[in-house]
């Protein structure tokens, strides 16, 4: 539009920019009072510690964590150093040294009870004898009725009796 047709409307061009800048500037305030109010509820920015042993909250929740760590940590290597210490013992038991030590053990065992049974039920039955076997005094007497055994150990001053009758073993 030329200024001559607006003025054959009845209002100048002057008057037309003005209420379109009008406009402009109703905008540019309605955009700018919502921006210039943040800062009104804004908050201060205060610094805290996350650690709860500097800032004080939950301490003692978290101290009571650290010491749970700590004790689960200390009881897996004490149950680790164990199983070790048992997976060398059965390891020490299994060799073949072992093995024949507790076969040979069990045999010569088997040998002195039966000459303890020998003596004291054979063909001639002792009346009394004594042997000692480790830290143990073995001692045996007979009175034609019951055998009385007495096992004297030296080493914890123990002493341990038992009487076995003679005529009542009937097989």
């Amino acid at each position: 539009m030329t200024k001559e047709k607006t003025k054959d409307r009845g209002y100048s061009y002057d008057l037309h920019e003005y209420y379109f800048n009008k406009r402009k500037r109703v905008g540019c305030v309605l955009y700018l009072i919502p921006t210039l109010m943040l800062p009104i509820f804004a908050d201060e920015i205060k610094f805290q510690f996350k650690s709860p042993s500097f800032s004080g909250v939950g301490t003692s929740s978290h101290y009571l964590t650290i010491e749970n760590q700590e004790y689960t940590r200390a009881e897996a290597v004490r149950a680790e150093i164990q199983a070790m210490q048992d997976e060398l013992e059965r390891d020490a038991e299994n060799t073949t040294l072992a093995r024949f030590l507790k076969n040979f053990e069990s045999r010569v065992y088997a040998q002195l009870s039966r000459q303890l049974v020998d003596q004291l039920f054979g063909e001639n039955p002792a009346t009394e004898g004594s042997f000692t076997l480790f830290e143990n005094i073995i001692t045996w007497y007979s009175d034609g009725i019951s055998i009385t055994m007495t096992i004297f150990n030296e080493a914890t001053g123990e002493t341990t009796t038992i009487t076995i009758p003679i005529g009542d073993f009937g097989f």
